[in-house]
């Protein structure tokens, strides 16, 4: 029987030579799931005997899978974000670092946690920033709205998952259209890659993510249009809203924003420094 060492070297040897940067953290990830033994354990006990069972055929289909530069979310079915547990398919993007500067910034704002904020999510995806935010705020309830219903039935799951289906209604929509109440707080992480530029994406990215949750039309900026126009009927005064924008977009954001009334009050950089989140208010 083959040992817990041979087959993560084997593994990150196959990935390494693909050209895949995180090799062996990657191997641990995929024979960690084939034998449902934690990285711990792995680490721990790489002297560990694998009785087959059908894992080794197992580790197989994964390897081909990430081989393939299928992501490794969608492979394990899963990503950590904001350190809870997000279900993750092929019709949601992958919640991703840089998103969790918006929470950061939205915390930022509402200052007192115990408060029954209103929130709404433009684009709502697998539920990572709407979700996130309602754990941190005990009292709060909030709308997530998106125009893909498989992406709504992966933002129900993972509500259902966190214990929190009953502070957050789910339903199909295009942005703002058709929404009456006002909010404490708006927040979107909308589609901002130009048409032309997907395709120069990352495979992981441009042939296992949802377009429609990428293309932002010929400039990248056709969502921010129609949010800019929609935020002041969806703001109360005194709410916020907070966008999460593409490398060089913030500034060209923020313009839209001001131009429909809000007071820009930051401009938040991510982990790497690059403008993330424009932070506007309703005056």
């Amino acid at each position: 029987m083959p040992k817990v060492s041979e087959l993560l070297a084997s593994v990150a040897a196959r990935l390494s030579a693909a050209g895949l940067e995180s090799g062996r953290l990657e191997a641990r990830l995929l024979v960690g799931d084939a034998t449902a033994l934690s990285i711990e354990q792995l680490v721990a006990h790489p002297e560990r005997e694998v009785d087959d069972g059908g894992v080794l055929a197992r580790i197989e289909r994964l390897t081909k899978r990430r081989l393939a530069r299928e992501p490794m979310s969608q492979i394990l079915g899963q990503r950590e974000f904001w350190s809870l547990t997000f279900k993750v398919t092929p019709d949601v993007l992958t919640p991703r670092p840089d998103s969790e500067t918006l929470v950061e910034a939205a915390l930022a704002a509402l200052v007192d946690r115990t408060r029954p904020w209103r929130i709404l999510d433009l684009g709502v995806g697998s539920g990572c920033l709407l979700l996130s935010l309602l754990h941190e705020l005990p009292n709060a309830t909030g709308i997530g709205i998106d125009r893909s219903e498989r992406a709504l039935a992966v933002a129900r799951a993972n509500a259902e998952t966190l214990g929190l289906a009953g502070r957050a209604v789910l339903q199909l929509g295009d942005w703002g259209q058709g929404i009456e109440e006002q909010f404490d707080l708006v927040v979107s992480n909308p589609p901002y890659i130009p048409s032309d530029d997907i395709e120069t994406l990352d495979p992981e990215v441009s042939e296992h993510e949802p377009w429609l949750a990428l293309d932002g039309g010929l400039d990248g900026l056709d969502a921010y249009r129609r949010l800019a126009g929609q935020l002041p009927v969806l703001a109360r005064e005194g709410g916020w809203a907070l966008l999460e924008v593409g490398v060089d977009q913030a500034q060209i954001v923020a313009r839209l924003v001001r131009a429909a009334g809000f007071k820009i009050e930051r401009i938040r950089a991510d982990l790497g420094g690059i403008e993330r989140v424009v932070v506007a208010r309703r005056p």
